[in-house]
């Protein structure tokens, strides 16, 4: 068999998660164990991120016209890749959480739904919270001014129907 008989199928796969993800975090991986590496699997693969570790001509070759094409400066040495198909921001928060526990991890860097992100960059985004917590942020904010409001409609109502009564 041909060794591109044996890459295109691997090249397909990639290209075919590439089409659904808004977001890939390079991270180098040496040194971890197998316990640290089996934890953030399982945390990335519960939060929909696809982690998987591919040979970087394979990735250069997928990423070829889109987007996660800036990221093939930084396809040297040992690389794993986090693609967020759900939530954008999911890799880089789990990993950071992950990065601050074991040394041996590292961000190199990302691509969030278009955008380049460095080191420095992918910590920062790593801060934002998910889009639930932010939706759910807003609509508390909002629901306080409106319960509020609600309320004084109550009052003003009530008062005016115990006027209507004394008259």
């Amino acid at each position: 068999m041909a060794k591109v008989e044996i890459k295109a199928p691997i090249i397909d796969e990639i290209k075919e998660i590439v089409a659904k993800a808004s977001s890939a975090v390079l991270v180098d991986y040496r040194g971890l164990t197998v316990a640290e590496d089996t934890a953030l699997r399982k945390e990335l693969r519960e939060a929909g991120v696809v982690y998987k570790v591919y040979k970087n001509t394979y990735l250069k070759r997928a990423f070829e016209g889109t987007d996660f094409a800036q990221l093939d400066n930084e396809l040297e040495g040992p690389t794993a890749i986090a693609f967020g198909i759900d939530d954008a921001t999911a890799p880089a928060r789990i990993i950071a959480k992950h990065i601050e526990k074991i040394e041996a991890l590292t961000f190199k860097s990302g691509v969030v739904e278009g955008t380049y992100y460095d080191v420095k960059g992918l910590d920062k985004l790593s801060k934002i919270p998910s889009r639930e917590v932010l939706i759910s942020k807003l609509l508390g904010s909002m629901q306080a001014p409106i319960a509020n409001m609600a309320r004084v409609l109550k009052q003003i109502a009530e008062k005016q129907d115990g006027g209507n009564e004394a008259a």
